[in-house]
């Protein structure tokens, strides 16, 4: 044992770089961990596998090795050439990202070759100069990301050009005047590239293909966001048309080959705006005892054929977009606001999940069938919750509504909206004993008046009356994805679009357990989902209430992996299901769709679809969502810019809501809005970035601004170009006091940079 520490000790920088070297060409697809690097080359002491690290260490900075997570190597087998995806930055530090997801690079200006941003390019890496990052340099652009961009025209004598909001090129957009289609300055337009740059002509052309009108004007903005993302803000004519001609008449037929729910008492509960009820609850009490609750879809796929032009048309876009003011659907008003929609009174075709459940909400028997409702209620959310509550309800405490005394509850149908309540309030806390994660969302919303000008901000929390819709939506949800998925043994599931979330993100979720242990907090990482999940929903009881709570849940959220589409089931960590789809939203959901056609197939004993041809959907549905959900976080960013702009110099209660190198993020107390506060602004000491504690620390005076902290704001700037709302710190200070002390704390801040390079 005492030579084998001797003869470690002894080993050379040399010697151990040509064991390391010999050990990782001799398995080249393997990785290895510290641990078995120091077993396997008999390293015991210290200082020998200390100077193992650092000679690994300088073998992944010469790419003869690649680093994996913190603490493993593996040999870097790529060549020198790779292709991926360029990601342009406004700040000019662009980077290229390799197609297998490994670590982003470098890319200088001058070796971009006018890449932009999302190009699928080839790169060559450059030979790593002594005390210098990693570069690489774009050797072939393969395929452009889009060639259509969105901005403000700029109309002068000889040329105009394309002012774009992302502002990411290096160069402006050339239009020709004749190509210009009437646009003006000051317009927003639609503009095509019909010339790239090349080793001539540096600058990008382009084309107008429409104008969307005047920069300022409600529709046009909400236009233009749509269009930045490559969202259709059009519904073509030709699709309308096609839709016009199917008929809203159910026939003797349809009744023949579907179960009757017309006798049923059925309502449904939305949005107090929504035009397009997708899904319905029934509710009736059984001889045997037992309840019978029947979940409703829209029969969307009885309209929609595969393959025809409606069903094109919602195919590419793959979802409903819901801005603030305005809904662009994904199936023309005839189909989503009329045939397919559940409304009141009216006779509908449904594709239903009907379930027994007994007092404590077991699902005794299930069955997944075609059906004829008519829904006798129309609930908006508002109206539903305050039935509960004028029932005895008390919101966010889990517990159903006392038994009526001798004249029964209040309201119409009021017994069933209950019965439905507390059957869901048991299958929503036997999901959480599961493992299901508690995450409470509140979403920003605005009201808005006829010219789409906000008039009110606030947060829009999820009440007993949501839980209730949700509750059966993920039972339905749950329920068909296992009809399909579950099979007898030695049988292989059939085809069929998942829904699916990951585990966490093993090195996020460790940094969530050494965060939060500085506040006291114990959180337990484990191998199991369940254990894991109920580590992370024992951690947000604790947090509730507490100034730490909001960045806490920030960092856990960061830490989940995100939600996607896929034909290859791996269960869904957030939810503790180990089988889950989407069923209850084919008229704003494409995937939805998908699932109907498919169930429907399966029971008429049809023989599992193409797999690849489904997963490839899958991908552009998850994809799709995306785009979709930053279309809608951009409108919100308008729209609150917009609303503060009217309060320019007014001064506001907030607290922190965000903390980066360039200033900190505030969130308006009273509504919500959120701004920055640039770290020019912080003048009263020199502040250093603590990126792991997510706080400022002052070098001079040593305060601290944290996450949560209580400020007070002046709203100094709304940018609607940019979409961006900046504050200032009020102090009480005069301005000219304000800028002396931001010279002094920048003065301050290069005589400490100076004495450290000294050092």
């Amino acid at each position: 044992m005492r030579k084998e520490k001797k003869d470690s000790r002894r080993l050379t920088k040399k010697q151990l770089s040509e064991k390391l070297t010999a050990l990782f060409q001799s398995q080249p697809d393997e990785t290895f961990s510290f641990k078995q690097i120091f077993h396997a080359l008999k390293l015991k002491t210290h200082p020998a596998k200390m100077l193992a690290i650092d000679v690994m260490e300088e073998m992944a900075w010469d790419d003869f090795l690649s680093k994996v997570g913190d603490g493993a190597y593996t040999l870097n087998t790529k060549g020198q050439v790779q292709e991926g995806t360029f990601i342009r930055k406004a700040n000019g530090k662009n980077t290229f990202l390799p197609d297998d997801g490994g670590t982003p690079v470098f890319v200088s200006e001058r070796n971009s070759m006018a890449a932009l941003n999302g190009d699928h390019v080839r790169v060559q890496f450059m030979a790593r100069r002594q005390n210098h990052i990693k570069e690489a340099m774009v050797i072939e652009i393969l395929q452009r990301k889009k060639d259509t961009f969105v901005g403000r025209l700029r109309v002068e004598k000889d040329i105009a050009f394309l002012v774009t909001q992302e502002n990411l090129f290096i160069h402006d957009i050339l239009i020709p005047k004749k190509k210009l289609k009437g646009g003006k300055t000051d317009d927003r337009a639609l503009v095509k590239i019909t010339r790239w740059p090349d080793a001539d002509h540096k600058n990008l052309v382009g084309e107008v293909v429409d104008v969307l009108g005047k920069a300022g004007d409600n529709d046009v903005e909400m236009n233009t966001i749509l269009a930045q993302y490559g969202l259709p803000y059009k519904y073509p004519k030709r699709v309308e048309q096609a839709a016009e001609k199917i008929s809203a008449e159910i026939t003797e037929q349809d009744f023949k080959e579907r179960e009757d729910f017309r006798d049923v008492w059925t309502c449904t509960i939305d949005p107090k705006d929504a035009k397009d009820f997708d899904d319905a609850l029934s509710v009736r009490k059984l001889k045997n005892g037992l309840w019978e609750v029947g979940v409703h879809i829209a029969d969307v796929s009885h309209y929609v054929k595969e393959g025809d032009i409606i069903d094109r048309e919602a195919q590419q876009r793959a979802t409903s977009v819901y801005l603030v003011d305005r809904t662009i659907p994904m199936l023309p008003e005839r189909l989503c606001n009329f045939i397919c929609s559940l409304r009141p009174d009216e006779e509908k075709l449904a594709f239903s999940c009907i379930f027994n459940l007994d007092e404590e909400a077991n699902v005794k028997a299930y069955r997944i069938v075609h059906t004829v409702i008519k829904s006798n209620r129309r609930y908006a959310y508002e109206e539903a919750q305050q039935l509960l509550e004028d029932n005895g309800v008390v919101d966010g405490t889990g517990e159903p509504a006392p038994k009526p005394g001798k004249a029964g509850y209040k309201g119409e149908y009021a017994e069933e909206v209950i019965t439905l309540d507390r059957l869901a309030k048991l299958l929503r806390a036997r999901r959480f004993k599961k493992g299901s994660v508690k995450f409470d969302s509140e979403e920003l919303h605005f009201d808005v008046d006829e010219k789409g000008k906000p008039i009110r901000c606030y947060f829009k929390r999820s009440k007993d009356a949501n839980k209730l819709i949700e509750e059966f939506m993920l039972l339905a949800n749950k329920t068909v994805a296992e009809s399909i998925g579950i099979t007898e043994k030695g049988k292989k599931a059939k085809t069929l679009p998942y829904r699916v979330h990951d585990n966490p993100d093993p090195q996020k979720f460790e940094n969530l357990r050494e965060f939060t242990a500085k506040f006291g907090y114990k959180l337990k990482s484990s191998s199991t989902k369940g254990a894991t999940a109920r580590a992370l929903n024992k951690l947000m009881d604790e947090v509730q209430g507490k100034r730490e709570a909001k960045v806490i849940q920030m960092i856990a959220l960061r830490s989940m992996m995100k939600a996607k589409y896929t034909t290859h089931n791996i269960g869904h960590f957030g939810l503790a299901f180990d089988y889950y789809t989407h069923f209850t939203s084919p008229i704003r959901r494409y995937p939805d769709t998908m699932v109907h056609r498919l169930i429907t197939r399966y029971q008429q004993g049809g023989r599992s679809a193409n797999k690849e041809h489904y997963e490839d959907l899958c991908e552009h549905c998850s994809d799709m969502e995306l785009v979709a959900q930053n279309a809608e976080r951009d409108s919100i960013k308008y729209k609150m810019v917009e609303f503060m702009g009217d309060r320019i110099g007014e001064c506001y209660d907030a607290h922190i809501s965000g903390i980066q190198s360039f200033g900190i993020y505030a969130e308006i107390d009273e509504n919500h809005c959120e701004g920055m506060i640039p770290m020019r602004d912080l003048d009263d000491d020199y502040y250093e970035f603590d990126e792991k504690n997510y706080c400022l620390v002052g070098r001079r005076h040593h305060h601290v601004y944290r996450f949560g902290d209580p400020v007070r704001i002046q709203v100094a700037k709304a940018d609607l170009e940019r979409r961006q709302l900046d504050f200032t710190l009020d102090d009480g200070r005069p301005p000219k006091v304000r800028q002396a002390a931001a010279a002094d704390a920048a003065g301050y801040g290069r005589k400490k940079g100076k004495k450290r390079r000294r050092r």
